[in-house]
């Protein structure tokens, strides 16, 4: 009897010591799941769960300075039939017939892509494909569903074609269905369309500044699960999805248009390849408006590509640059001299020539105001003959190497190498076998408005999120000095006869028989200093002699510098009457008298503008 009492205790025992095992080992996946298996977990659920579907947040917008909308996103639809639902092929598919007459003429008066014919023909194809009576000429999307409209339709079609006959009952009784995808819209149109940019059909950036801040404007997924929920089928949100932040640029739409307008009328005239535009802030560095022109083959001009941030060979607007580099290294003087000869200056095995080709005697002011090839390669020889790598390293000191960021998708760096020979040397001097952007360029000549402060152009001051701000952008310099200030003083009265000086100025005015018969970037209501550009094509491993890059890059009012203005135009079609003063002078002018008007920097009094200094 003991050894029976002993042997149920043994027993009693084992089963306990089962259970606590058991209860330990639950407990411990309890602990193991819930501190170190949970996240790991949580991501097979988002990604794994049955019937799981993802919500697409709301993309957020992108607004100009004043917040005016430049990129919104608009509900879309997809309208679908799924001509399987069992009601419509019951009782003899009298409700079907009974009502596709006035499915199809509602159809055909909301989306009139197609006659109530068409739509009649197409739904009843498939819906007797359904029942085995046409299995030719099916319509289906994903093989299940009818797709009524190739492109989505407004919130406000969508409301109509839910009221026609039949579609009133809902998608159990006609099978209507929607599918919502939201359209990128841009109010103002091709406005800076490019650097805006565009998305992809999934909703994500595809280029400009939909793609750089893709993380910002995009917002965060949510997930639901579908569940059949009072007879219906519903998603039962688990994860709230978190909308996209909105993007304030420094971008003015006013400025936009006076940009593009001028920039447009330009490209029109001269019938050239394409043409960029940039206005940007002197001392903010902010972009008030950019402008990326393509001519289509039909010889009208969209915007299709961003040469702002695409490098050239900048041509003669690079004279400033070599300029101020042997000034500020002391290697020349403004009043140095360099003479020039009608039919050019063979150096070693290259030949330099002169647009306005004379036998004459220039001083470096002169010679950047009419801009000889022949006195800046003299120049260049004379500072840097044998030394070319000291030149490099003075543009290197003046941040002309350096990348200047820009928020802009696959902006390029600046290629300033140092030469291997002579000849190359004196080429860079007026802007071959160097290549920079139109937005390095623009930098480097606003540095000069800006007393020699070079900073970092940019597009976005903020990012927003209801309201609230999350994140700001600020002025950001790259050089607090780019040259001496006695070397700012030349290079800028240099810039100033350029435009002014009527005699000899490539962006001054245009004469006949000694009389002034046009003007190019002079203006009489805005003083402007710039410089003209123009550069030979290289194409086919050859410098192409009738086909020219052309630029014009300048700031304005010259007597307290606002804004600084970059025009380019690749290959004009009026060859010979094509002028870089005339033809891109003229674009900045435009931009110059209207913007400075519209920016409430001057007044009009009688015929001409007054300079208001506490603006």
């Amino acid at each position: 009897m003991p050894d029976d009492r002993q042997n149920a205790i043994y027993r009693f025992a084992l089963v306990f010591l089962f259970i606590a095992a058991g209860f330990i080992a639950v407990l411990f996946k309890i602990v193991r799941i819930q501190w170190f298996e949970r996240d790991n977990l949580m991501e097979q659920v988002d990604t794994r769960t049955p019937n799981a579907t993802t919500i697409a947040p709301q993309r957020g917008n992108i607004l100009d300075t004043d917040g005016r909308l430049l990129a919104s996103s608009i509900p879309g639809y997809y309208v679908y039939m799924d001509t399987r639902v069992p009601s419509l092929h019951q009782g003899g598919d009298t409700l079907f017939y009974r009502y596709i007459d006035s499915i199809a003429n509602g159809l055909s008066r909301i989306l009139p892509e197609k006659s109530a014919t068409e739509y009649k023909t197409m739904i009843t194809r498939s819906f007797n494909h359904r029942n085995g009576k046409s299995p030719s000429g099916q319509q289906r999307e994903n093989g299940t569903y009818l797709k009524l409209c190739p492109h989505r339709v407004s919130y406000i079609q969508k409301r109509e074609i839910e009221q026609l006959p039949l579609f009133r009952r809902g998608y159990y009784k006609s099978g209507l269905q929607f599918v919502e995808s939201p359209q990128r819209k841009k109010p103002f149109g091709s406005l800076a369309s490019r650097t805006i940019g565009t998305i992809l059909a999934n909703g994500t950036g595809n280029t400009g500044l939909e793609k750089t801040f893709e993380a910002e404007l995009h917002g965060t997924d949510g997930l639901a699960l579908r569940e059949r929920m009072g007879g219906k089928w519903e998603n039962v949100p688990i994860r709230e999805a978190v909308n996209g932040y909105d993007l304030v640029t420094t971008l003015d739409a006013n400025m936009l248009d006076i940009t593009e307008t001028a920039l447009r009328g330009c490209l029109e005239r001269t019938q050239a390849d394409w043409g960029c535009c940039i206005l940007m802030e002197v001392q903010s560095g902010k972009i008030r408006a950019i402008c990326n022109l393509d001519r289509n083959t039909d010889g009208t001009y969209s915007e299709r590509a961003n040469h702002a941030v695409t490098r050239v060979e900048p041509g003669s607007t690079f004279k400033t640059i070599a300029m101020m580099a042997a000034l500020d290294d002391g290697k020349v003087e403004l009043t140095d001299t360099f003479e020039v000869y009608k039919h050019g200056w063979k150096y070693l095995d290259a030949k330099h020539t002169d647009a306005h080709a004379k036998d004459t005697v220039y001083t470096l002011r002169s010679a950047l105001a009419v801009s000889s090839n022949i006195a800046f390669a003299k120049m260049i020889l004379k500072s840097y003959d044998k030394k070319a790598s000291k030149f490099v390293d003075k543009l290197q000191s003046m941040g002309l190497r350096d990348s200047v960021y820009s928020e802009i998708p696959g902006a390029q760096k600046p290629r300033i190498d140092i030469p291997n020979d002579a000849v190359t040397l004196s080429r860079m001097a007026y802007g071959y076998s160097v290549e920079l952007t139109p937005m390095q360029i623009l930098t480097f000549y606003n540095g000069i408005a800006n007393d020699g402060k070079m900073i970092r152009p940019y597009l976005v001051e903020q990012v927003v999120d209801g309201g609230e701000v999350v994140r700001t952008f600020d002025t950001e310099t790259l050089k607090s000095s780019m040259c001496r200030r006695s070397t700012l003083e030349d290079v800028r009265v240099s810039l100033h006869d350029v435009v002014w000086d009527d005699n000899i100025g490539t962006a001054s005015v245009r004469t006949w028989a000694g009389r002034i018969v046009d003007y190019k970037a002079q203006s009489k209501r805005v003083h402007i200093a710039g410089k003209t550009g123009t550069a030979q094509l290289f194409r086919n491993g050859r410098y192409q002699s009738r086909e020219h890059r052309m630029t014009f890059v300048g700031y304005f009012p010259e007597e307290a510098p606002q804004y600084t203005c970059i025009c380019m135009v690749e290959h004009p079609h009026n060859y010979p009457a094509y002028d870089a003063g005339y033809d891109c002078g003229n674009v900045v002018r435009q931009i110059a008298e209207r913007t400075i008007v519209y920016a409430g920097h001057y007044i009009i009094q009688g015929d001409s503008l007054v300079y208001q200094k506490n603006k």
